[in-house]
């Protein structure tokens, strides 16, 4: 035959990136192995869908807070001041604005005459027309208009079914008995959680007066509503009476303000959940990147060939990238939708946290957003695995193994290495907005992924070096896939260890914060707090205390005051340094106390406390140690107090370390004897009440001889406090799911992966003689060990970072409840078991010659 009638074969072309061409190869490439691509991309699919449906929730939430900034505030302009209004500046308050109303906000108790229950309240008397925008929302919705010009009351919802109350009873503040008018159902700016911690409860202001509630030394807040018929001269208004409004000690807020804080405020909530989702996203790309390598390794032949025909190293890594971006792209899409189909869960999700109604309407570039960083996330997790293409040679027809370089002879996995923590430091940066914040958490995650790496990486190691071989041979077999080429100890362990430290983390946390405060109810801790005693009722209700049978553990006073200045530095001269520290300091109200002595709960740590004032020199006081230190106070400096319209000089005698621990009156300042004892105050009294009972019992006394004592019975504490966490933990554990199910998905795409991987041993044990069971016996005992082994790294992880948290956050001892947490390890160490085995049936059922035709 001659050199012309030789078979001619197609050659590659010549020029070296012919993008359409590379386009058609990996289309054609793809035929056979799509459905593995897509399982390896579904891996990102929830984490993109929980971007997206929270910067979705994020867009609606800003929308909505600008749509319904006026009816957060109720009015064009709010005056409030917790300080008696001096002489002549309630006349000027009640002459601006073009319509005008004004409420006193107060702690109470509230007492349902019908069945003698009581509650501490926040109670609002009210006069005018407030709310200007937005509503009052009560049933009937006419009581909202009508309590004001009876004497009848609106009450919060939870109070009526707690109380078992219906409108037309009568419920008594103070001296007056008011009718309910209605149930309140949500008043302007309020959120489920303010109703549980605080429910409110509405009068009006003509009456409070004759209920003896307002008397000298009551914590009272006064609020002056406006209506502007231009609101929009508001901003002008106040910045030209801002002058007179800070010399009066008082504060304001506009619609742009509130629209300002409150944005600030859910800005941080949607920071935290996008951070929650993108772990997710970071936990479904470990899934990408060893999918990836495991669908390379599987590639190596079919490469090599290509190689022997001609096609360079490049043009076989773009051809790979194009696929990898291709399915990645097709996977954000489904995220994206999958994520605009959540968002609209999540406003009734966070309910209980928005003072406002979202709505949930399509946000595109929300979308645009999770589609552009799946794609960018995707291909930068399957670079990893994806350089090593460069590196197979054509001599891979005939070799069989395929070493993967080493990052010392690799530094473009160096590089990508960089990229990958460099966008997830950018992208954390772009949430928090903050260095330092930004830099703790790339370090946590990425602490976290390389604990549980080198977690993995020991466990392999000892299952290698203290293999055991006296075990069953079935034992040693599925003990021995631990360790072997194409394992999975690594990726499941990462993943679903990650996932499930999350969940029990969060049952950590909740519970030593319940324990916290049962801690503080139980053995001889007092249980009831006592506030708002009048000096002259002092003795009489330490007297009446005592006649129920009950100790009087504390009686202290409490005086209110404003501080003026800091070695002469006043508030005015601290905003002008811009000092973050000094302002702090003024911003607040105290409520200090005078003594002669250290209670059990401090201890001085620095400086030295006399108690006693001596002569006419500046009172030596005492400031709790990390309040000295956030507002940078030392030891000497010179504060003085504005005592209610009396100047107190002061000298900083020493730094206390408090045990805020304890239920019992603590203060970050105190005065020593001798100098506050003239000064308007009120009293607290705390006892111990033994029953719930008791409780009742003591607290319709108290009400009924004292009305205007307010009472904090800690059984209701411990009890709203868990209300309060089970929403949290809820809406934590909505996000988190997010992560377990990605782990979870990570799970299934793993297992399936190793069926591939496992399908020629398999065979080989089937055609040397191995039975249906034996074969199944060795796969559940691989899946146990993976599972079992995930699940624990998981909880020693979310053990040691709760403990860290209890000791030191919280200061507090950590004693773990590991029955939710067993429960977590044989849920997960099942499931891996019975997807193992679910992907193992196709090998089982079948012959080995049909199966190895199907993966020829």
């Amino acid at each position: 035959m001659s050199k012309n009638n030789l078979p001619q074969s197609k050659s590659f072309p010549t020029v070296p990136l012919n993008f359409k061409w590379l386009l058609k190869m990996a289309w054609r490439d793809s035929r056979r192995n799509r459905s593995r691509l897509f399982l390896f991309i579904s891996s990102i699919i929830l984490g993109i869908a929980a971007l997206v449906a929270i910067y979705s929730f994020g867009n609606n939430l800003n929308r909505d807070i600008d749509d319904q900034a006026k009816t957060l505030l109720g009015a064009d302009l709010v005056i409030e001041t917790n300080k008696t209004l001096q002489p002549g500046v309630e006349d000027w308050l009640k002459s601006l604005g073009d319509e005008r109303s004004q409420e006193r906000s107060f702690a109470s108790m509230v007492l349902f005459t019908k069945n003698q229950g009581t509650r501490l309240v926040q109670v609002r008397a009210i006069e005018g027309r407030f709310p200007y925008y937005g509503e009052i929302e009560t049933s009937p919705a006419s009581a909202g208009k009508s309590f004001r010009d009876n004497k009848q009351a609106l009450v919060d919802k939870t109070l009526m079914l707690q109380y078992n109350a219906a409108i037309g009873d009568s419920v008594k503040l103070g001296n007056v008995s008011f009718k309910i008018a209605g149930i309140l159902n949500k008043a302007p700016g309020q959120t489920g959680f303010s109703a549980a911690v605080a429910p409110i409860v509405y009068i009006p202001l003509q009456y409070l007066e004759e209920s003896g509630l307002s008397q000298k030394g009551s914590r009272i807040t006064y609020n002056f509503f406006y209506k502007f018929n231009d609101p929009g001269q508001v901003d002008r208004f106040v910045k030209r009476m801002e002058p007179r409004l800070d010399k009066s000690e008082l504060d304001y807020e506009t619609v742009e303000s509130r629209k300002e804080n409150t944005g600030r405020s859910f800005k941080d909530l949607t920071q935290f959940l996008s951070l929650v989702g993108f772990i997710a996203l970071l936990l479904g790309c470990i899934g990408v990147a060893s999918s990836i390598h495991i669908y390379i390794r599987e590639k190596i032949s079919t490469i090599a060939i290509l190689r022997c025909l001609g096609l360079s190293s490049k043009q076989a890594f773009i051809i790979y990238l194009i696929q990898i971006v291709g399915i990645g792209f097709i996977g954000s899409i489904a995220g994206a939708i999958l994520g605009t189909v959540i968002q609209q869960v999540l406003p009734a999700v966070l309910k209980d946290f928005l003072p406002i109604e979202i709505t949930a309407v399509i946000s595109w570039p929300a979308i645009f957003q999770g589609i552009g960083l799946g794609i960018i996330i995707s291909v930068l997790f399957a670079l990893l695995p994806l350089v090593s293409v460069r590196n197979i040679s054509p001599l891979n027809t005939l070799r069989i193994s395929f070493e993967e370089t080493h990052l010392f002879k690799d530094p473009l996995k160096w590089l990508v290495y960089f990229l990958i923590v460099l966008f997830v430091f950018s992208f954390s940066f772009l949430q928090l907005r903050d260095w330092q914040q930004t830099l703790f958490f790339t370090i946590g995650v990425l602490g976290s992924f390389l604990i549980l790496a080198a977690m993995a990486g020991l466990l392999m190691w000892m299952a290698r070096k203290f293999f055991p071989s006296s075990w069953n041979y079935l034992w040693r077999q599925g003990f021995a896939n631990l360790f072997r080429p194409n394992n999975q100890t690594l990726i499941l362990i990462t993943s679903i260890g990650l996932g499930t430290a999350f969940i029990c983390t969060l049952f950590f946390v909740q519970d030593i914060l319940l324990n916290r405060v049962n801690l503080s109810a139980s053995g001889n801790q007092p249980n009831m707090v006592l506030f708002d005693i009048q000096s002259n009722q002092k003795e009489k209700v330490a007297n009446l205390t005592k006649s129920m049978g009950l100790p009087v553990m504390q009686q202290v006073p409490v005086v209110t005051m404003r501080l003026e200045s800091i070695n002469g530095k006043t508030a005015v001269q601290a905003k002008k340094d811009s000092s973050r520290s000094l302002n702090r300091a003024f911003e607040r109200e105290y409520r200090v106390t005078y003594r002669d002595s250290l209670t059990e709960s401090e201890n001085i740590t620095e400086g030295k406390w006399t108690g006693i004032a001596t002569g006419n020199k500046p009172a030596e006081i005492s400031i709790e140690e990390g309040y000295a230190k956030r507002i940078d106070v030392k030891l000497g400096d010179k504060l003085l107090f504005n005592v209610q319209g009396a100047p107190v000089q002061t000298v900083v005698g020493s730094f206390r370390k408090v045990d805020w621990n304890r239920i019992q009156t603590n203060f970050l300042v105190i005065f020593p004897k001798g100098v506050l004892e003239d000064a308007p105050q009120f009293h607290v009294l705390i006892t111990k009440v033994p029953s719930a009972k008791g409780s009742a019992e003591f607290q319709q006394t108290i009400v009924k001889s004292f009305p205007n004592i307010s009472i904090i019975d800690l059984g209701l504490v411990l009890s709203v406090l868990d209300e309060i966490l089970n929403k949290i933990s809820f809406v934590i554990r909505f996000m988190a799911g997010f992560s377990i199910i990605t782990g979870l998905i990570v799970l299934v795409a793993s297992v399936l992966i190793s069926k591939y991987q496992r399908i020629q041993e398999s065979v080989l044990l089937r055609t040397l003689g191995a039975s249906r069971k034996q074969i199944l016996v060795i796969t559940a005992l691989e899946y146990f060990f993976l599972g079992a082994l995930a699940a624990a790294s998981g909880i020693i992880l979310a053990l040691a970072s709760s403990w860290a948290l209890a000791r030191f956050s919280f200061e507090t001892s950590f004693e773990p409840q590991f029955l939710p947490v067993l429960l977590i390890f044989l849920f997960i160490s099942s499931l891996t078991v019975i997807i193992g085995m679910f992907n193992s049936r196709s090998i089982l059922n079948k012959p080995p010659l049909e199966i190895l035709r199907n993966e020829a």
